[in-house]
């Protein structure tokens, strides 16, 4: 590695200058894409983290894949290649990739005013606090805005212990909730996890099993070690695309209300539409204290999350409102992407067609399991937040770098590794789709004949 010894302020305004110039360029020569691929795999690894390019090498190993273009479905590397979007950036591309609508709110609020002063009133976060409102179940009333997934987790956190002046949590086995401290807590993994510990209080309870929730928080209740908040994500993703059971969320709410502690979903990767409403959670008929969103929230152009509460939740909060606070988050242009993002979903019925193009996949992949049962053992989700499992973490792999060769691309979950997310844009055309079924039996005759032919 033959990194530079000191600063070098010079180099850096000619590397900048180059930067600024490439940035705006409509078409790569020759010269220009082997220099993007050769000083993309150089600085990850000297600036960034070698280590990941190791993981990268799954589906290219020659590196040549280094994405440059997208739109709605699909994206496409700096040679031109195009692929389609099976991952969705791990369920952000709700809309699709620069959905024309998201992208004009952002230039045109850029064109006005980029962040705000940090001491006025910011009207663009009213406005969206009032639309999460409105999109939200229940009694959901106020909002927190972030800059991810986990931030906003972290935020429902500390609303918890503020509301009942508890620490404790308790999470789900194959919960997912991010890698912020507080959040980690709650991701049940334990080589995420270890290498932290000690964390904020939290104990995990098995996905899906009412009878150990009900003996877990009945414990705690006894030896006087109250819960703050079981924090649940109604579908876990990371975990293996896992639905929670039906009842489970209801029975949850139940016991936490008997046991005075708030309820916290965790709707980052399963909210916005993905599966069929505008959050899961309704499709249960159930509300809880607090909610997370994140991922799709931006529209797949900003980075925005949230925190979303009820007025028990927030009433401690409005007492201080100091006690919390974000420079970032909520700022005017990531708003406007999130105001436009909600239009869209709307505008479209995105939810509607997610529930439809989910139980399209859910049907034909089923014919493929009855195929290759020896392979492909399973498919399960909800609307676009799909998995398919198969026999073992090498045959998922496998299967995982035939379809990238066969340009689709698609990737695991990190806690059930045997599981590959379909988490497309729900703008996904039913065309794409049938691309990718065929590419995938194709992927899946690759494995039986077990030869490395794509």
């Amino acid at each position: 590695m033959n990194l530079p010894a000191q600063r070098d302020l010079d180099q850096a305004r000619r590397q900048s200058t180059y930067l600024l110039d490439l940035i705006q360029k409509k078409r790569l020569t020759a010269a220009d894409r082997q220099r993007v691929i050769r000083d993309s795999v150089q600085y990850w690894s000297d600036h960034v983290n070698a280590g990941f390019l190791k993981y990268r090498k799954s589906v290219s190993t020659d590196y040549t894949a280094v994405e440059w273009d997208d739109e709605g479905s699909v994206f496409r590397d700096v040679h031109g290649k195009e692929y389609i979007d099976m991952l969705g950036g791990f369920g952000i591309y709700v809309v699709g990739h620069r959905h024309p609508t998201v992208l004009k709110a952002v230039r045109d609020q850029l064109d006005r005013q980029a962040l705000h002063s940090q001491e006025l009133i910011d009207p663009l976060r009213t406005y969206l606090a009032n639309l999460v409102a409105l999109i939200t179940p229940g009694d959901l009333q106020y909002s927190f805005f972030t800059n991810s997934g986990t931030e906003s987790i972290e935020a429902c956190l500390k609303m918890a212990m503020l509301a009942t002046g508890r620490k404790r949590f308790v999470g789900a086995v194959g919960g997912f909730h991010g890698k912020t401290l507080g959040a980690l807590g709650g991701t049940s993994k334990g080589v995420f996890r270890e290498p932290f510990l000690p964390l904020l209080q939290w104990s995990h309870v098995p996905f899906g099993d009412v009878d150990a929730l009900k003996a877990h928080l009945e414990s705690c209740e006894f030896s006087g070690d109250k819960v703050a908040a079981v924090v649940l994500e109604p579908i876990q993703g990371e975990g293996g695309i896992n639905v929670a059971p039906a009842g489970y969320l209801a029975a949850a709410r139940e016991l936490c209300d008997k046991h005075a502690a708030l309820l916290v979903f965790d709707e980052v990767q399963c909210g916005m539409g993905r599966t069929g409403t505008m959050c899961y959670c309704e499709q249960d008929g159930v509300v809880p204290d607090l909610m997370a969103l994140g991922k799709g929230f931006g529209g797949g152009v900003m980075p925005i999350g949230a925190c979303v509460g009820n007025a028990r939740a927030w009433e401690k909060y409005i007492e201080n409102p100091f006690l919390h606070t974000t420079t970032f988050g909520g700022n005017p242009v990531c708003c406007a992407a999130a105001i436009a993002t909600i239009n869209v979903l709307l505008e479209e019925d995105l939810p509607r067609q997610a529930a439809e193009k989910g139980r399209y996949l859910l049907d034909a992949l089923a014919v493929l399991q009855s195929r290759y049962p020896e392979i492909l053992t399973g498919s399960r989700g909800v609307g676009l937040m799909l998995g398919m499992e198969f026999a073992d973490h090498e045959t998922g792999y496998a299967v995982a770098k035939s379809l990238f060769a066969r340009q689709i691309l698609i990737s695991g979950t990190y806690i059930n590794a045997r599981v590959l997310r379909v988490e497309p844009p729900l703008v996904i055309s039913y065309v794409q789709l049938d691309r990718f079924l065929q590419a995938l039996e194709e992927s899946l005759q690759q494995q039986r004949r077990g030869d490395g032919r794509a």
